[in-house]
């Protein structure tokens, strides 16, 4: 059977375009509620079981059978053994991809993770002190699939950040380790490994057991489980986000090569059947060509069939009037991947308010974002760009505030204090701030 991908087109000039858009954009973020108890039975039972739930689900899940909880701890002459394996081509890429992952995020530490402070005139001090947490998990996907990527971007940020202790979960179903994984871990700075996964990683991360020791924040992606499971966990701990399925949206002039931009819409349809793959270009014949394109590449395709059924649900080819409006449709779908391929891209850049990433010019392709050229390819999805930020360093710190009142300024602040807490009928607050007042 010969496979077909047909991206919807729309037209902003059409009359239905605004209830064919919206329809095409729309995804429900709503978990099963099979899964939903599912995890929640898994989270409680892992809570009260620890070491001897996870062991359980472990060989239940991952076809790994397992007597303790040692065997499922990867140490780190295991890590740099798997890295010590790998080809001399493997190892330079990892190692270089880290080192470019690594100075962003120093740069980004030295720019918006430092503490600060400053004094009034009466000498009051206010500041405010920024500290990494102490230990934090990364969940990193096993199975099918292997993201040593993913470790990179996940570990790099916390061990820039300062975090003492870094614990990796990956499941390794029948236990078929992946050296590429095992080696990130090693070159990222990762303290523990264990190789467990599911929503029995994230409680026990979550919860601690008798082996594996809480942590104060989950960040990495995972299954449907994995989702439910950080979202029950939340408040417990910290979590990085909820994602939804990948995205990439392309504004074109009709200046980068069609077969580029059908390639980059690809790279994103391969994930899964759910991901979603979108054109916003003012040229039609140029639409028509990565129309073309698509249909020509994608026997080529190993994930072809994936591909397909991506860009036929989810994906369109949208005719825009311009590439100001373009911009515009592209704020309000505020993608996760934003590519701008253009002659010019800096000229609109400035008019993109929401976007996870935004990928400059013809030669920017998506994927070395999500490899190599340094910042976090963990990114908000769904439109949730509007209001939340790539992961990073900030992500792995906290802030707390400070105050140093001297006593010249208590006699200004006591009586503006004890005037709002009288008024909210508070009077030990009132009280605590008058008695250090001087008559």
């Amino acid at each position: 059977m010969t496979l077909v991908a047909t991206p919807v087109r729309l037209s902003t000039s059409a009359a239905n375009f605004e209830a064919d858009f919206k329809a095409r954009l729309h995804w429900s973020a709503d978990t099963d509620a099979a899964i939903e108890q599912r995890v929640a039975d898994i989270l409680a039972d892992v809570k009260v079981r620890g070491d001897a739930a996870v062991l359980d689900y472990t060989a239940r899940f991952d076809a790994l059978e397992v007597f303790d909880m040692n065997s499922l701890e990867l140490t780190q002459a295991e890590l740099k053994a798997a890295f010590e394996s790998l080809p001399t081509a493997q190892r330079d890429a990892l190692q270089a991809a880290a080192s470019r992952v690594r100075s962003y995020h120093q740069a980004q530490k030295k720019a918006s993770g430092e503490s600060w402070s400053y004094k009034d005139e009466d000498g009051t001090l206010l500041g405010q002190k920024v500290t990494p947490l102490d230990r934090v998990g990364i969940y990193v996907p096993g199975g099918k699939a292997a993201y040593p990527s993913s470790v990179l971007m996940n570990a790099i940020p916390a061990h820039v950040a300062g975090v003492a202790e870094i614990i990796m979960v990956v499941p390794t179903p029948r236990g078929e380790k992946n050296a590429l994984v095992l080696a990130a871990a090693y070159v990222a700075g990762v303290s523990r490994a264990f190789t467990i996964g599911g929503a029995q990683a994230v409680a026990a991360l979550a919860y601690g057991t008798a082996t594996i020791p809480a942590v104060d924040k989950i960040t990495g992606p995972g299954n449907a489980y994995v989702a439910a499971a950080k979202r029950r966990v939340f408040g417990t701990v910290g979590i990085d986000m909820i994602a939804g399925p990948s995205e990439i949206l392309v504004l074109a002039d009709g200046s980068t090569p069609a077969d580029w931009v059908a390639m980059d819409l690809f790279s994103q349809a391969e994930h899964d059947e759910l991901a979603q793959s979108i054109l916003l270009c003012p040229d039609a014949a140029y639409i028509d060509a990565v129309q073309e394109a698509i249909t020509r590449l994608l026997p080529s395709m190993p994930r072809a069939e994936i591909i397909a059924k991506s860009l036929n649900g989810r994906g369109a080819l949208i005719h825009t009037r311009s590439m100001q409006e373009a911009c515009e449709i592209s704020n309000r779908i505020a993608p996760e991947h934003l590519e701008i391929s253009s002659n010019e891209p800096h000229r609109w850049e400035p008019l993109i308010r929401h976007a996870g990433a935004i990928f400059l010019g013809a030669y920017t392709s998506e994927s070395l974002g999500d490899y190599c050229a340094g910042p976090n390819h963990v990114l908000p999805t769904s439109g949730t760009a509007r209001f939340s930020s790539p992961l990073g360093v900030y992500d792995f710190q906290k802030r707390s505030s400070l105050i140093e009142v001297s006593q010249a300024g208590a006699q200004i602040l006591g009586k503006i204090a004890a005037e709002l807490a009288y008024g909210e009928g508070l009077q030990a607050h009132a009280m605590a701030a008058e008695m250090r007042l001087i008559d």
